[in-house]
């Protein structure tokens, strides 16, 4: 007798891999919707937690730099975090790092003014960030191996851009919410209590996301083998030790997508905001509009990595972000339709590196070492350029030198190009081994 065929979903992927999907994407959209509230809301609750100065740009610059250390701790979490997905599976991961998200969320939203508390008041908010940097270092390790081991075979690229998908819609989320507040509120509302309702949701639904998470099928069999005792677990820095070359290319391709993608997704407003007056909602609105042109381009571009392969897809964003920003951003105006027009076609181009980074990245390790080997180079990566970008573009507007700031995207976009061209080798037809 034959075998039935696998239920298919209307995009002919088995309805089994569309539920690992849900897992890891609905998390995802959790994760990534507490992290990027921060960033939105910045403006309206830096003045708060911060002293006043005569400079208005002092507190934001304070709220980036705590910003960029949070960043900092997702080294951390890819590695820790990381070693433990291949250890103890990637359910288990998974698991964890939405719970820190949600206690993160949770301490932003009882954040105390510094007017009530002082100095407390920064303190609080700086371990609110450091938390969530963990959680978020350890979600891409452990959620973009899930995605990628979950793929039936030639999917790999589709698979990988809900990495993405799910960020987007989490930071379309934050986005929404936010232009939803600043444009029902009155702005002193929106100072002292309006930028609280959004933690307080991410705290909310985080458990929604840990309850979806529960129905997830383990994708590592190496944790399966090392739970029965088959097999050595593995040390720590095992992936550097015996792959450095794989991860010192993960940095290399890393460097020019993290910084574009925060310029691009999340600090474009402000840039607009600081250097062409351009009104806060009106950014919050454009962004919202630009990021589901951006979320619908994902899926789109990462079948047609399934078809052409990885490297044309990395070498068409590399050479657009090194010819592109300075262009792009002199253009730039106080007009909705400027902002908007440059926010979409930088996210085009952005695109065929945000689609296809977690099945890059995943396709360069073995399945012992991926979730660390994966996430610990790229973290550190992150967190050194993409963490940093809006607080040296925010330093060099008052230092007088905004217009330095797409020249260095340039620079670094330069460096992935090389990466790209002369030492990475295509991986799309190469069995996760």
């Amino acid at each position: 007798m034959a075998t039935p065929p696998l239920a298919q979903s209307p995009i002919g992927i088995p309805r089994s891999r569309v539920r690992q999907l849900m897992a890891a994407s609905i998390g995802n959209v959790v994760e990534w919707f507490d992290w990027y509230t921060y960033s939105f809301l910045t403006v309206y609750f830096s003045p708060q937690v911060f002293p006043k100065t005569d400079n208005p740009l002092v507190p934001v610059l304070s709220a980036f730099a705590i910003f960029a250390v949070g960043f900092f701790m997702r080294p951390l979490g890819g590695l820790l975090v990381g070693a433990f997905a291949d250890r103890y599976g990637r359910k288990a991961a998974m698991t964890f790092t939405i719970v820190l998200m949600g206690g993160g969320s949770l301490l932003l939203a009882v954040t105390p003014t510094y007017t009530a508390a002082g100095v407390l008041a920064p303190i609080v908010l700086t371990l609110a960030r450091l938390i969530q940097g963990l959680s978020v270092g350890g979600e891409f390790a452990a959620a973009t191996t899930f995605l990628v081991e979950s793929a039936p075979p030639g999917r790999r690229g589709l698979f990988s851009s809900f990495q993405y998908v799910s960020t987007t819609i989490g930071q379309l989320l934050a986005s929404g919410l936010a232009a939803l507040l600043a444009s029902s509120l009155a702005e002193g509302d929106m100072d002292s209590y309006g930028w609280r309702i959004p933690f307080v949701v991410g705290a909310v639904i985080s458990l929604v996301g840990l309850w979806i998470r529960k129905g997830a099928e383990e994708t590592s069999t190496v944790a399966e083998e090392i739970k029965k005792g088959e097999v050595e677990r593995p040390r720590m820095f095992e992936f550097l030790v015996r792959y450095p070359t794989k991860a010192a290319l993960i940095v290399g391709i890393t460097v020019a997508g993290t910084v574009a993608y925060y310029t691009w997704t999340t600090f474009l407003p402000t840039y607009a905001q600081q250097n062409v007056n351009f009104d806060k909602a009106d950014s919050l609105t454009v962004s919202t509009i630009a990021l589901v042109f951006f979320m619908i381009l994902q899926p789109l571009l990462g079948m047609l990595s399934d078809k052409i392969g990885r490297r044309p897809m990395l070498i068409t964003f590399g050479l657009a972000f090194t010819l592109l920003p300075v262009p792009l951003l002199g253009m730039l105006t106080n007009s909705f339709a400027s902002l908007l027009l440059i926010q979409c076609v930088g996210m085009v181009f952005l695109g065929c590196f945000t689609a296809i980074s977690a099945a890059v990245n995943s396709e360069l390790f073995p399945t012992r070492v991926r979730a660390s080997g994966a996430g610990f180079p790229y973290s550190l990566t992150v967190a050194i350029f993409g963490g940093t970008a809006p607080l040296i573009g925010t330093a060099l507007k008052d230092a007088g030198n905004s217009g330095l700031f797409p020249w260095y995207m340039s620079a670094l976009a330069l460096i992935s190009t090389l990466v790209y061209v002369f030492a990475l080798k295509e991986t799309k037809d190469q069995p996760l081994s």
